[in-house]
């Protein structure tokens, strides 16, 4: 895989799903926790012909070197989740910037890329100071949700499933984290329900054309 360099450039532009038409549903998973959910997602992913986005947090990526390689070795896309998933909105400037480079850098040694998408950590909607050093950074997109089962409450797998079923829809990027053995419960389900629905389950970077 070619190394993907990139140079700052001006404020990330902010997008929350894809567009209306779209037959595709990105499910993006905030890649922390336990490796050993990650990998149970993984396996069903592959046995189901599922495509995925993890946004990874850099010291996840570096302790679990193995696990990130699974994620690529599956097809699935990589986003940038920061270094330490820190409260983004009180840094500043540069602690913001330094959590997105520093993210960067270890995608880039794992993966060969930095990856096309940033998601701020702890914020639903990023500040145009974020989305600033995200383009400094050298990410073009900041990439949110608009389909939030709050999983990450623990809530347990039926909650997850009937919540996102509910506001499920072409284009929609559904926000999911690999902390709870819940989410890995019902993933297969999700997958079941997205495509009940006429729809596909894809990376982002297919919801956008991109």
């Amino acid at each position: 895989m070619a190394p993907t360099t990139t140079r700052p450039q001006g404020p990330a532009t902010f997008v929350a799903h894809g567009p209306a038409t779209s037959t595709g549903v990105a499910l993006t998973f905030h890649t922390a926790g336990d490796p050993a959910i990650t990998q149970q997602i993984l396996a069903d992913a592959a046995r189901l012909s599922a495509k995925l986005t993890f946004f990874v947090v850099g010291t996840w990526a570096q302790a679990n070197p193995a696990t990130v390689k699974q994620i690529l070795d599956g097809g699935h896309e990589f986003g940038n989740h920061t270094w330490s998933h820190i409260d983004m909105p009180h840094l500043g400037p540069d602690a913001v910037l330094s959590e997105i480079s520093r993210c960067a850098e270890v995608l880039q040694q794992q993966t060969g890329s930095i990856a096309k998408w940033f998601r701020a950590s702890q914020t639903d909607v990023p500040s145009a100071a974020i989305l600033e050093q995200a383009g400094k950074a050298g990410y073009a997109t900041s990439v949110g949700y608009d389909v939030d089962p709050l999983d990450f409450t623990n809530p347990g797998s039926s909650l997850v499933l009937s919540r996102t079923r509910a506001k499920l829809h072409g284009g929609a990027f559904v926000s999911l984290h690999t902390l709870y053995r819940g989410t890995a419960v019902a993933f297969p389900e999700l997958v079941a329900a997205i495509r009940g629905r006429g729809l596909e389950p894809v990376t982002v970077s297919t919801v956008l054309g991109a």
